[in-house]
C-alpha cells in the first residue's frame, strides 16, 4: 500500500501502446484504484501498529530504540488504551507511545465535560475500533474493518491473499471488488501472480521476450511503472515467489512515506569521498582536464509522516495483464471475437493453477 516507492518503477526503452495499435478494439482500461486520494489530516494513532506490523527477526536482539520494537510498543499498547480512557483521575503512568499519548489527551477532555452518556459513547467507539482493528490483522475485512482497505501494510494476511485470488480467477482484468474488499497489499500479490501469469502466455502466443511485452505496459502518466513491472517479471522468472517480490516494494515505499530514507547518509558518505578523489586527481594530474565535480548533496529533508496512499503497483500490475491481453489479441487471427478473449483467459487461467506455490 517503493521502491510507497508507491508507483515503484524507470523506464526501458519505450513501445507503442498495444492500444494505439491498429485493429486494435477500444477496450475499458482496468478498474481505477478509488483510494487515490491523499488524506490531508495525520492518521490515527492506533492505526499506526496495524499499517506497520512488528516483522519476525532472525537475530534474536532488537535494537532498543529501532522500528520493529516500537511498532511491537504500539501494538502491545492497545490493551491499555480503555482503561485509561474510563480513569476517573490523571494516571501516575507517563505516556510511551502514541496511542497512550492519545488515550490520555482523550480522557482529559472528557473529564473537563464530565458527561457520563458521552464517555459511554465514546469508549464503545473505540472499543469497536480496536476490535475492527483486530479483525482486520485476521483478514478480515467485513463489517468495520473494512476500512483496512484503504490502507497499505506492510504484510499481507495469507486469507486476503487467497480472497484476492480467487477475485483475479473470476475475472483476470480486475474489479470493483478487489479494490474495496482486499487490502491493497494483499490484491498486489495476487495480481504479480497473476501477471506473470499472463506474461508467460503472452510472450508463447506472440514469440516475443516478456521483457519487451512489458515495455508495451507503458503509461506516460506514470513514468516509473515500468521499472516495478520489471522488477516483478526479473524476480519471478528467477524464481521468487510473488509475495517475496511485492513486500519489499511496498515496505520501502512506506518507510520512505514514513520519512526514512535508508542508505542515504552512505550514498553522501561515498559521493564526499569521489569528490575528494577528483580534486585530487584534478591537482595531481592536470593533464587529464577533469571537470569539477558537482556539489555535494546533503541529506533530504526528512517528510512530516502522514498516510501514505494506498500502492500503485496494483494499478499498474492491472494495466499490465490487459496490455497482454492487448498483444495477445493482436497476434491473433479473429481479434474482435470473443473466442480470442475466452481463449486468453482460459490460457491465462491455467498458467496461474499451474504455479500455485509462487503465490505464497
Amino acid at each position: 500500500m517503493p521502491t510507497t516507492r508507491c508507483s515503484p518503477c524507470g523506464a526501458p526503452a519505450s513501445a507503442t501502446p498495444p492500444s494505439s495499435w491498429p485493429g486494435s478494439p477500444t477496450t475499458s482500461s482496468p478498474p481505477q484504484h478509488p483510494r487515490t486520494r491523499r488524506c490531508a489530516d495525520p492518521p490515527v494513532p492506533r492505526l499506526l501498529a496495524f499499517l506497520h506490523p512488528p516483522r519476525q527477526r532472525r537475530r534474536p536482539r532488537r535494537p532498543p530504540n529501532g522500528l520493529a520494537r516500537q511498532r511491537q510498543q504500539e501494538r502491545d499498547a492497545f490493551a491499555r488504551i480503555l482503561p485509561l480512557i474510563t480513569a476517573t483521575r490523571p494516571s501516575d503512568q507517563p505516556a510511551t507511545t502514541k496511542v497512550e499519548h492519545a488515550a490520555l489527551a482523550l480522557a482529559r477532555v472528557l473529564r473537563v465535560l464530565d458527561a457520563s452518556q458521552l464517555t459511554t459513547l465514546v469508549t464503545t467507539d473505540v472499543a469497536a475500533e480496536l476490535a475492527a482493528i483486530e479483525q482486520a490483522e485476521r483478514g478480515d475485512l467485513s463489517d468495520r474493518a473494512q476500512q483496512a482497505a484503504t490502507l497499505s501494510r506492510e504484510d499481507a494476511s495469507p486469507l486476503q491473499i487467497s480472497q484476492a485470488d480467487r477475485l483475479l480467477r473470476d475475472n483476470p482484468f480486475g474489479n470493483q471488488d478487489l479494490l474495496t474488499q482486499v487490502d491493497p497489499t494483499a490484491a498486489a500479490i495476487a495480481a504479480a501472480h497473476w501477471f506473470h501469469a499472463a506474461l508467460a502466455v503472452t510472450a508463447r502466443h506472440t514469440g516475443m521476450h516478456p521483457l519487451h511485452v512489458v515495455a508495451g505496459a507503458e503509461q506516460p502518466d506514470k513514468p516509473l511503472a515500468i521499472e516495478s513491472l520489471t522488477d516483478v517479471t526479473t524476480a519471478m522468472d528467477d524464481g521468487t515467489r510473488a509475495r517475496h517480490v511485492v513486500m519489499p516494494l511496498i515496505r520501502n515505499a512506506l518507510h520512505i512515506a514514513d520519512g526514512h530514507l535508508h542508505g542515504i547518509l552512505d550514498v553522501q558518505e561515498r559521493l564526499t569521498a569521489a569528490h575528494h578523489l577528483i580534486d585530487k586527481a584534478r591537482t595531481t594530474h592536470p593533464e587529464l582536464n577533469l571537470t569539477p565535480p558537482p556539489p555535494s548533496i546533503s541529506p533530504p529533508h526528512r517528510p512530516r509522516p502522514g498516510p501514505p496512499r494506498p500502492p500503485d503497483l496494483l494499478d499498474n500490475l492491472l494495466h499490465a495483464i490487459t496490455t497482454c491481453w492487448h498483444l495477445y489479441q493482436h497476434h491473433t487471427e479473429n481479434p474482435h471475437s470473443q473466442e480470442a478473449r475466452q481463449t486468453f483467459v482460459t490460457a491465462l487461467r491455467e498458467e496461474a493453477a499451474s504455479r500455485p506455490e509462487r503465490l505464497l
